[in-house]
């Protein structure tokens, strides 16, 4: 899965030369980590991008302005807990897209909660289109991989890293977990309507910032989002449902949410209503959002 967004509408996160050397720093610490059993490698990923790497690169510094900004009440050993917690989330997570195989394992053995699989499986059955959209918050391809694991046809947009290394690397993992991937761009975009156009579902993200998006709200701020999926749904007559895959107390197992399709509406009131939607299961996950996104950029 990754962030919607036309190829004209430029993320936050575009990469740079720093980027580029945290990739190549983080590629080193996950190629090291495999060489640990699963169960011992994503708590201990998870421990070294908390405590040695977030410090280094900036996380914590991201992850407490961002709470000063939406908790300005929070308590600073709250803020400062989150500063730590953010990051081994981060780790973990890393761990488990760069080891498909046991993704798949734990997604076999994931429970799907939520009001919205009995839509999902209709439509299946139908040949409607479905988009699943999702944001940075537990392990994402949980839910990509559990549905194609159920029969459903999922592809996924990515964005290409400028650090070669890394993106084939992380192409080469995330295929493992189930194919068609688009590149984002205006090829990798037309190939993905056509996928969905043909009755599959495709999964994305929405929480990152987009400069020509919507300036809609999240967290009571206002966050420009894209409203691609919505507008794709409405053109396609497709089920838009939000999904999540949330991790459970343990560090290593997850439950899958599937929330009732948003109805059909305008672009805006359905991509406000995934915000709320993600900003529910946020409030109630804090520390498994990415908090290190510059979210609310005034432009």
């Amino acid at each position: 899965m990754a962030a919607t967004g036309s190829k004209n509408q430029k993320s936050d996160e575009e990469p740079d030369l720093r980027d580029r050397i945290v990739s190549a720093v983080i590629i080193g610490i996950i190629r090291s980590l495999t060489l640990l059993p699963y169960r011992t490698r994503v708590p201990v990923g998870g421990w070294v991008i908390s405590r040695l790497v977030a410090p280094v690169i900036g996380y914590r510094g991201r992850i407490r302005d961002n709470m000063h900004f939406i908790f300005p009440d929070m308590p600073e050993e709250e803020v400062a807990q989150m500063t730590r917690d953010v990051p081994d989330q981060i780790g973990r997570t890393l761990c488990e897209l760069f080891s498909p195989k046991k993704l798949v394992e734990t997604a076999r053995n994931t429970p799907i909660t939520g009001d919205g699989l009995a839509a999902i499986d209709a439509a299946r059955e139908a040949g409607r289109p479905v988009i699943l959209v999702s944001g940075h918050i537990g392990n994402y391809d949980i839910v990509r991989s559990k549905l194609i694991q159920r029969g459903l046809q999922v592809g996924g947009l990515y964005r290409s890293m400028n650090y070669k290394g890394f993106n084939d690397f992380y192409v080469s993992r995330i295929s493992q977990v189930g194919t068609p991937l688009f590149l984002r761009g205006r090829r990798g975009m037309g190939e993905m309507v056509r996928f969905l156009k043909a009755g599959n579902a495709i999964a994305l993200l929405i929480d990152q910032h987009m400069q020509a998006g919507a300036p809609l709200t999240f967290f009571g701020h206002r966050a420009y989002t894209a409203l691609s999926a919505a507008e794709l749904a409405l053109r396609y007559d497709a089920l838009l449902v939000p999904c999540y895959g949330i991790r459970q107390p343990d560090g290593l197992s997850f439950e899958m949410i599937v929330e009732p399709p948003i109805p059909h509406t305008t672009p805006e009131e359905m991509t406000q209503a995934l915000n709320d939607s993600l900003e529910a299961q946020v409030r109630a996950n804090m520390s498994q959002w990415l908090w290190v996104h510059r979210r609310w950029k005034s432009s």
